[in-house]
Formats: structure tokens, C-alpha cells, sequence
């Protein structure tokens, strides 16, 4: 398989690693790339840059353990994670590009912070490097999986839901609910796994959800761009229920506690969905940018 377009991987080749390569021009033909009659092109555009930069910028922070896990396997298994994230950001990106007139490249590497529409739960820092651990990246992955599992379940096309109503948005969201229901049965077996298991381990993955639970308010907080895609987009609202659910039945099975309902501070009201935020954010865009503003225009 080539990997001249990020939408190749929607027909079927299962067997490709289709996150890798860069020059991506042009989307493939098979691909239904039609707009839906009436829909908000600019609304779906924000849309597909909040479900994408989503991706970016948490696969970026999973990259960061790279050599740096407990252990060979989860090494492994934490880059697979990042790259399943980069192949979704790659097709979204792509889709928002449509309308906007940019690459994908273009979209990630050549945008400043205030242009990112990604949650603060994606970006803060909490890896491998000084006041990081790998009980609060769990957490985090935990939280992250089964809330993007539960929008993307909406999404595709199912007995239970009309799915959306944009082709390339459902076929997007099809692929990645076997990914993202690996990513959340992975997060959920090491929760346990550290909360059932020492002393420590149960203390440090406890400390992790504290770290990141002022963030998980944002998740289901409805923006504008949301409202004016009905049919298209996901209310993130309507699956609170059901991630808290979820939520509830790891951390029993853990023996951790729910922290409790705080929420980060906010500016003016404004989180990263309007383009505000954390401090983190400039340093890590600063490192995955790098090279791409370095060398304008270089491919390999």
C-alpha cells in the first residue's frame, strides 16, 4: 500500500501502518468525500479540528514514553496507542482541510497555540520527564479512551444510532471504535492492575486521577460548533452517563476512589475548545513543530 493520502486506510487495508509518511496530496477516489445537503461547512470543519487536534496532541504526549514505559511490552503498546491517534488526527485533519484550503501538514505543524482546538486533558503534562508517572498517564488514557469510544460509538453507523450524517466523519469513526475499544480495555486492565497491586502502585494511580480529573468537566461541556451541526455532531452531554458508568465500574474493580467534581480554571469562560490553553501546551507544540518550521516543505 502507498501512503500518498490519509483516507487510503478507510477501505479495508487492515494489514497497513497507515500513520507513517508525510506529502500526502490528495484523498482517495473510493472514499465518499460528498459534502451533506444543508451542512455548516465551516461548523464541520471546527469539528473536525476539535476530534482531530484531540488525537494530535494526546498521541504526541503517549510518544513521549517511548523507552521511558516500565517495561518492553507496554513500550510497545503505548507508541501503537499514539499511532491509532496520529492515523484518526491524519483523516481528520485531512477532512477539515477540505474545506479550509490546507494539508494536513499544514494544519499541524504551521498553526500556533491559539489556532488548536484540542481539551486540556490531551496536553497537559503528566509523562515520563520531572513531575510525571505512569499512573497518571493511565488515568489519563482511561478517561480519554472511553469518552472518545463513546462519541465515536455515536458517530458510525449502528442498530442503536443514525450515525453521522457527514460519509467521511462516520467512516472515520467506524475504523477507530476496534482502536479505541483496545485503548480503553487497555487503560482499564493497568487501573486495576496498580490499584489492586501495592501499596505504592495503588497510591501513585490514585494521585494520577486527582491530577487529571479538573479536566474531565471540560469533556462534556456542549460548544457552538456543535449545536449547528445537528445530525453531524455529537452532543458530548448526552454520553456523560454512560462514560461515568464506565468510570465507576474501573475504579470499583480497582479499589480507587472517584475523585471529586472539580474543574480547572478557566479564562473568561473559554477552555481548549476556544483556543485557551494550559502552559503546557506552547512547550509541547514547540518540540512537535520543530522540524517541520526548521525545514519548510521537507518530505521523506
Amino acid at each position: 500500500m502507498s501512503f500518498d493520502n490519509a483516507y487510503e486506510s478507510l477501505l479495508g487495508h487492515e494489514d497497513a501502518h497507515w500513520a507513517f509518511g508525510t506529502g500526502f496530496s490528495e484523498a482517495l477516489s473510493g472514499v465518499n468525500r460528498e459534502f451533506p445537503a444543508d451542512v455548516d461547512k465551516d461548523a464541520l470543519a471546527a469539528y473536525c479540528l476539535m476530534l482531530g487536534d484531540d488525537a494530535l496532541i494526546f498521541s504526541q504526549r503517549l510518544a513521549e514514553w517511548c523507552s521511558r514505559a516500565p517495561e518492553l511490552e507496554e513500550d510497545i503498546a503505548l507508541a501503537n496507542i499514539a499511532l491509532d491517534l496520529l492515523g484518526q488526527a491524519r483523516m481528520l485533519l485531512t477532512r477539515a482541510g477540505e474545506v479550509l484550503g490546507k494539508s494536513e501538514d499544514e494544519l499541524a505543524y504551521l498553526r500556533d497555540e491559539r489556532e488548536f482546538r484540542n481539551v486540556h486533558l490531551a496536553e497537559i503534562d503528566c509523562g515520563p520527564g520531572p513531575g510525571g508517572d505512569f499512573g497518571t498517564t493511565i488515568a489519563r488514557l482511561l478517561v480519554f479512551s472511553s469518552w472518545r469510544l463513546a462519541l465515536f460509538s455515536r458517530l458510525a453507523p449502528s442498530p442503536f444510532w443514525a450515525g453521522s450524517a457527514d460519509p467521511v466523519l462516520a467512516a472515520i469513526a467506524e475504523k477507530g471504535l476496534k482502536e479505541l475499544a483496545y485503548h480503553r480495555d487497555h487503560a482499564a486492565q493497568w487501573t486495576v492492575r496498580l490499584g489492586d497491586g501495592t501499596d505504592e502502585s495503588h497510591r501513585r494511580v490514585q494521585a494520577g486521577l486527582e491530577r487529571v480529573w479538573p479536566f474531565v468537566d471540560e469533556l462534556f461541556a456542549t460548544h457552538a460548533v456543535e449545536t449547528r451541526l445537528p445530525g453531524v455532531a455529537v452532543d458530548p452531554a448526552s454520553v456523560k452517563s454512560e462514560v461515568d458508568g464506565v468510570l465507576d465500574a474501573v475504579l470499583s474493580a480497582a479499589g480507587l476512589t472517584r475523585p471529586a467534581d472539580t474543574r480547572a480554571a478557566r479564562v473568561a469562560g473559554m477552555a481548549g475548545r476556544d483556543g485557551v490553553h494550559t502552559e503546557a501546551m506552547g512547550y509541547l507544540l514547540a518540540e512537535m513543530q520543530h522540524l517541520h518550521r526548521s525545514l519548510p516543505g521537507a518530505v521523506w
